[in-house]
């Protein structure tokens, strides 16, 4: 009796602030138990950041061969469409697509969050009636968001870098390993595997929030 007088004073006593340590653990678990919704989610994230690397590489790839200014490079490079006078950094179709691509994904994740959030009611309510503060929530939303981005992000990345290497090798034979832009490649991969995993934290932002402001009570009465 004691403690449903508290629910409906909304006066649950709050543990005090719960470790990174724990709320990884438990960030793990909630994973764990729901797989087929996370990879779903990475799906997504792999899907846009494949795509923003290869779009990145590519482009690496393409200016440093324009660079050289080699007769039959510039035949290979007119045989794949790249305006060798003119291709100086990226067009504005590129950039279109690549931000469409990244939207997408956004949309996608925050709508996964959202679901999880939906499902996990009750699993909410009975944390909080234990004493987990708001930011316990939160902390396992946005690290449950963040592994999914890491991954997707990591695999993603390497997925288009196959791709872009293949086609560039097909396209240009040995000219690509000739006049390979390192440091610009390395660049498109870091920033490629940055944005995925920021995406994806920023995504749960919204959704972690909803689920910390979830009253105890009011979760407790949804059947699941």
């Amino acid at each position: 009796m004691a403690v449903e007088t508290q629910l409906r004073n909304g006066s649950v006593p709050q543990q005090k602030d719960v470790s990174w340590g724990i709320a990884m653990a438990v960030s793990w678990a909630g994973l764990r138990r729901r797989l087929l919704r996370a990879l779903i989610t990475m799906a997504g994230v792999i899907l846009a950041i494949s795509f923003l690397s290869y779009m990145l590489i590519t482009d690496s790839i393409t200016q440093a061969l324009v660079a050289v200014n080699n007769d039959r490079l510039n035949v290979l490079l007119q045989n794949t469409g790249v305006d060798v006078f003119g291709a100086e950094g990226t067009d504005q179709m590129t950039l279109l697509l690549i931000g469409l691509s990244l939207l997408t994904c956004f949309v996608g994740i925050v709508n996964a969050m959202l679901m999880s959030v939906t499902e996990r009611v009750r699993e909410i309510g009975t944390l909080k009636c234990l004493g987990a503060c708001d930011s316990f929530i939160v902390k396992s939303y946005l690290i449950e968001s963040a592994v999914q981005g890491l991954i997707g992000a990591l695999i993603g990345m390497i997925v288009g870098l196959l791709v872009s290497l293949v086609i560039a090798i097909v396209n240009y034979k040995s000219f690509v390993f000739t006049n390979f832009p390192v440091l610009p490649i390395l660049k498109a991969l870091v920033l490629s595997f940055l944005t995925g995993t920021l995406l994806a934290v920023i995504a749960s932002i919204w959704p972690a929030y909803l689920a910390a402001r979830k009253q105890p009570v009011d979760a407790l009465r949804i059947e699941e």
